[in-house]
């Protein structure tokens, strides 16, 4: 497969779960592929060493730290945001300096990555954020911060689709429900609650949720921008 062959890829958070599975997809693909990860170097290091791709440490929260590594990076054809917080709890207790991060990574980190990345990406570009289906329905209490976080990134791409529709680069948002990976096990404590609000009453694969990832970066999808694109097994049915 060379789907992607002499296209460039930037993936920010890719060092595990669903960032890495879209790292490999790329990288299978046969595009030049960066990633970032703020603190899990041995995992980076080890997927940069099985996909050919470059690690590059970058802190999500920190925009002169995104802008920087864009801008190192040169001009991009793809533009990947994954990475995310999930702060959860009452909202009367929770540290407000957590929230605040949060807001720093979920929403404030991919508007300025995609800005920066826009302003060489070649005509024709694509900028894809991952989001989450609590960016439609918040079906559980504890989850105002991170919701407000995830609905935020649709009102961006759907502006964003309008800015740049003119030069051809697409702005998409994958909307992934419960996706089986270290931070969310399908085997794991909240397993059973998640299930029971999902028609199909499983975990999706990060593997899945790359190659919606990977089409929505594709040949195929240049009429596809500023729209919403859940695979959640119904989560937000």
């Amino acid at each position: 497969m060379s789907e992607f062959t002499s296209k460039k890829v930037m993936v920010f958070g890719g060092s595990r779960g669903i960032g890495a599975a879209i790292v490999s997809g790329f990288a299978d693909a046969g595009a030049a592929v960066l990633f970032t990860y703020a603190g899990s170097k041995p995992a980076a290091d080890a997927l940069a060493a099985s996909t050919g791709a470059v690690a590059v440490q970058s802190d999500a929260a920190d925009r002169a730290s995104i802008i920087a590594a864009i801008r190192a990076a040169g001009p991009l054809d793809v533009l990947v945001y994954n990475a995310g917080v999930l702060v959860g709890g009452d909202p009367l207790t929770i540290d407000p300096d957590a929230v605040d991060r949060l807001i720093d990574v979920n929403i404030r980190g991919p508007y300025h990555a995609a800005v920066e990345a826009a302003r060489t990406m070649p005509d024709g570009g694509r900028i894809l954020v991952i989001g989450s289906v609590n960016g439609d329905r918040t079906p559980f209490p504890g989850l105002a911060a991170y919701s407000m976080s995830k609905s935020a990134l649709q009102g961006m791409a759907r502006g964003l689709a309008r800015d740049f529709g003119s030069r051809g680069i697409t702005v998409n948002i994958v909307q992934p429900g419960p996706t089986d990976t270290d931070m969310n096990p399908a085997e794991g404590p909240d397993a059973e609650l998640m299930h029971s609000v999902m028609a199909i009453k499983r975990h999706g694969t990060a593997e899945g949720v790359a190659k919606l990832v990977l089409y929505l970066a594709g040949p195929h999808a240049g009429g596809i921008t500023g729209a919403m694109h859940s695979i959640d097994g119904g989560f937000g049915a």
